[in-house]
């Protein structure tokens, strides 16, 4: 027998879980294929339920990074502990990495589980097991996609056929591992959550984000800790250089022991020690590690599917889709990182699958989310925000004489008691700004607490926010994120060689409008809510 849906969902993920909750709501009959989780010669297989970012991504990765940064002000190099007056002990910084690693363990357990809870209790159908397309048949005249489910053997092992005239692949990517000789001694960033002890001395292979944090995290938590890259800098690609110079100034000062232009291509263990050593290119060895990670990339998983020949993908395996989730088979969509909307992040995926399912089975053929102006932190020492164009971009995009930046470099207040500047850590911002408006198009922030404030300046930005619009808020002082409406020639602009006042928009003069009945009520609402706001800002008072 062949169950039929009105949509299967291949991947339980971020994007493919928000997308069967919400389409299940507006009525469909909706299953959701998970691979689960198994090991293969002891590597993990498949992230289960709630997909990468929960198992073994963003979830797990930032318990550690707030592990790390606990450490880190109590102890390192620009720990503030003692600059505030407490004295801390070396025995009271033994940290105990099996007690750690259980209870993040069992809290990502938790949120693991509530996925297919949640997925119940939307009345999704949940069926653990590997899909593959079968065929596509017509059913009472109507195309069909028919997908064939090997279910996990502690679900019996079985095979089952399941049909639906719309199918949505959310399956996301895997580990890229290089094909070294000895690479199966190294691991990845899935097996650096499966590791029992804390390494001893580590190397961190990469310069992306997750390599980063993975360096970041390991120094830290007190590791000797190495990391290896190709290139003069870390974060190569998507980053503004002013970033990318903040962060390596901070690492060289303060993290990992950083070896640029360096390619390995070998890993060597002793067998006697079980230690291993680390070749490059050019023949250099780096010895007496505990412990490799490699974190060069990832790949989408689309082509595991056996997917149909006419459903397009680029040359790196990415699903070909437009601007509404649309593969080029009729009514067969993907989400997430898959697909070549170039942005795998977890947020984006979630915001995909909901606007997909308001699109399909909510009535609103507009739908869709908007691939631009989207946020982004990376949670190294110290964590990275970003969101708009980098420079480089906004030179591109709008010539090199339209575009003005603002950008600072300064000690903050957290730092202020800490000895001297070399036991501080620099935070940098920046304003990307374009055209005489001089718009915001793009923001930029690394230093303490950057990954907590961008959220809000990304809702300004999204909104079209301009210089004039961040000077008119006043500043909330004494904090970090002031700077980036006090900067330089604040409420001034260069007109000629001289400096002028450049007042906020709610002081620009108002068009004259004729007086309507429409006009008289909108005034008194504005005037009743005018009076509420002093009652309240005098109730407070």
């Amino acid at each position: 027998e062949v169950k039929k849906y009105d949509v299967i969902v291949i991947g339980g993920g971020s994007g493919g879980s928000a997308f069967s909750r919400r389409a299940a709501g507006y009525g469909a009959k909706v299953a959701i294929i998970d691979r689960g989780v198994k090991y293969i010669n002891g590597i993990r297989n498949g992230a289960g339920p709630g997909g990468t970012c929960v198992n073994v991504g963003c979830v797990p990765k930032k318990v550690m990074f707030m592990a790390a940064g606990v450490r880190e002000m109590l102890s390192d190099s620009v720990g503030v502990a003692r600059g505030y007056g407490y004295e801390i002990k070396a025995k009271d910084l033994n940290l105990d990495w099996s007690l750690l690693k259980s209870r993040r363990d069992a809290y990502v357990d938790r949120l693991s589980k509530g996925y297919v809870k949640n997925w119940n209790k939307a009345g999704v159908d949940v069926i653990m097991g590997t899909a593959k397309f079968v065929s596509c048949q017509s059913f009472d005249s109507t195309q069909e996609y028919v997908i064939e489910v090997t279910k996990s053997p502690e679900d019996g092992g079985t095979v089952d056929l399941l049909r639906a005239n719309r199918v949505v692949i959310a399956v996301g990517g895997k580990i890229t591992m290089p094909n070294w000789p000895g690479i199966e001694y190294a691991i990845s960033s899935d097996g650096f959550f499966d590791m029992e002890f804390q390494p001893r001395k580590v190397a961190v292979i990469g310069a992306g984000y997750i390599a980063v944090e993975m360096a970041g995290i390991l120094h830290a938590l007190g590791s000797e800790t190495h990391l290896f890259f190709r290139g003069d800098t870390v974060l190569r690609r998507g980053f503004d250089p002013f970033v990318v110079e903040q962060l390596m100034q901070a690492m060289k000062a303060h993290g990992p022991e950083l070896h640029p232009l360096s390619t390995p291509n070998a890993i060597i263990k002793d067998e006697q020690t079980g230690t291993k050593t680390l070749v490059l290119e050019n023949g250099s060895k780096f010895t007496d590690f505990d412990c490799i990670l490699v974190a060069i990339g990832r790949e989408p998983l689309g082509p595991e599917l056996q997917v149909p020949s006419a459903l397009k993908l680029d040359p790196k395996g990415y699903i070909v889709v437009d601007d509404y989730e649309n593969t080029s088979l009729p009514n067969v969509y993907a989400i997430g990182d898959a697909t070549t909307t170039g942005f795998e992040l977890t947020p984006v995926a979630i915001a995909a699958g909901r606007r997909l399912a308001d699109r399909l089975y909510g009535g609103e053929p507009r739908a869709r989310i908007e691939y631009f102006d989207i946020a982004t932190v990376v949670f190294s020492h110290p964590p990275i925000g970003t969101v708009g164009l980098t420079e480089p971009e906004a030179c591109l995009a709008y010539g090199r004489d339209n575009v003005t930046t603002k950008q600072s470099a300064f000690n903050s207040m957290i730092y202020a008691l800490n000895e001297n500047d070399t036991n501080k850590v620099k935070t940098g911002l920046k304003l990307v700004l374009a055209g005489p408006e001089e718009k915001v198009v793009g923001l930029h922030c690394i230093g303490p607490f950057s990954d907590e404030m961008l959220q809000g300046f990304a809702v300004s930005i999204r909104m079209g926010a301009t210089r004039r619009d961040f000077e008119a808020s006043v500043a909330i002082h004494p904090t970090i994120a002031e700077e980036f409406v006090t900067f330089g020639g604040w409420g001034q602009k260069k007109r000629g060689d001289r400096l002028k006042p450049w007042l906020p928009p709610y002081l620009d003069p108002k068009p004259n409008r004729i007086f309507t009945i429409s006009n008289a009520l909108s005034f008194f609402i504005g005037a009743a809510a005018a009076a509420s706001i002093l009652t309240i800002r005098a109730s407070r008072s």
